[in-house]
């Protein structure tokens, strides 16, 4: 399938994101929802790669002017959370300063969206128009790196006081860290600190893994603590495939894709993306091309996709297409078939 074919495959998943899009740029889960600054580049992302430039930029836009003083945002509820019934009237102003955190795993990210952006255009003004608020987000999230290389999950707000770190949060920090200092080099800034940062951050992802998800015992069914450390590059390619193959079965049901948790028989179509793109990362193109096959049967006939299916009752569960879910989708192809200049933006 060639790049023009491709696009126009994957027109209706850009209509999902487009659909829920406030005039603001915002992006939320569906319409009506939540906001968070993770699921929303995503979301911006999948645009961009899809010719949507204006409407992805104008995402990025709102991030630069909700943007705190300290360079962090305010995130809301974590992408692994599900979706149901009643979330449907959720907004942001349910949420009291109590229960708001500034997830550094959210904050982050905004340097891999805009490397993203990079790469598709090559606009080194935009780029310097966007630096001041990447080294803003990255100095903040650096600053909450502990001696042993982990970086806290939040900020310590009043609601988020434990010192923690989250396996998947630390291994997305990592990745988007090597997109900062990739954007430093362009501007020929200075990435020592942001590199030492990483380096220490990639020793602990490797080395001590009793540093993570200390108070967050349960996050172990959950599949992102499984593939995330063998997508961030932190460990070599020997050791992410061994990871891979260890809970393949735990995780994966064949035909299917990948669980969300470990114990229930529902399959979401943003983690098979994942999995899809770390399969990708790690070399194993051929098995990730396979599985990429599989989320045509989470596509409506527009050209949506559901969140994700609970296999033994063959439905769709919860009854959504999230922007982020195809922002992923959108990610997972562009990975596989390289239909744009920023296909390794997530495999490199």
């Amino acid at each position: 399938m060639n790049s023009g074919a491709l696009k126009t495959y994957l027109a209706g998943a850009a209509e999902t994101i487009l659909a829920v899009q406030n005039p603001d740029g915002a992006i939320p889960w569906f319409k009506g929802g939540v906001i968070d600054p993770w699921n929303h580049l995503e979301a911006a992302m999948g645009l961009n790669i899809l010719g949507q430039r204006q409407a992805a930029e104008t995402a990025i836009d709102f991030l630069r002017h909700t943007q705190l003083d300290d360079g962090s945002w305010w995130g809301q509820l974590g992408n692994a959370v599900p979706i149901d019934m009643e979330l449907q009237n959720f907004t942001t102003k349910n949420m009291d300063s109590t229960s708001k955190v500034r997830d550094t795993n959210f904050i982050a990210y905004i340097a891999t969206a805009i490397y993203h952006h990079y790469l598709l255009h090559g606009d080194k003004d935009y780029l310097a128009k966007l630096f001041p608020p990447i080294v803003a987000a990255i100095d903040f999230v650096v600053a909450l790196q502990n001696p042993e290389g982990d970086i806290r999950w939040a900020a310590p707000d009043p609601h988020t006081k434990e010192d923690d770190a989250l396996l998947a949060g630390n291994s997305s920090i990592y990745k988007s860290l090597g997109h900062a200092c990739a954007l430093a080099d362009i501007m020929d800034a200075d990435k020592t600190a942001w590199q030492t940062a990483r380096d220490k951050l990639g020793d602990a992802l490797a080395h001590k893994p009793l540093r993570y998800d200390r108070q967050w015992a349960s996050k172990q069914r959950f599949s992102m603590d499984w593939y995330y450390p063998a997508l961030s590059g932190a460990l070599d390619k020997a050791t992410a495939l061994a990871r891979l193959k260890k809970d393949w079965a735990k995780f994966v049901i064949e035909g299917y894709g990948c669980r969300c948790v470990d114990d229930e028989p529902w399959v979401t179509t943003a983690e098979s993306a994942e999995l899809i793109i770390t399969l990708a990362a790690c070399g194993e193109r051929e098995q990730a091309q396979e599985m990429l096959g599989w989320l045509t049967q989470f596509r409506d006939d527009k050209g949506a996709y559901w969140m994700g299916m609970q296999v033994e009752m063959k439905q769709f569960w919860p009854v959504e297409q999230p922007a982020w879910t195809a922002g992923a989708v959108i990610l997972a192809h562009d990975a596989i078939y390289q239909i744009t200049p920023a296909h390794t933006i997530l495999t490199h």
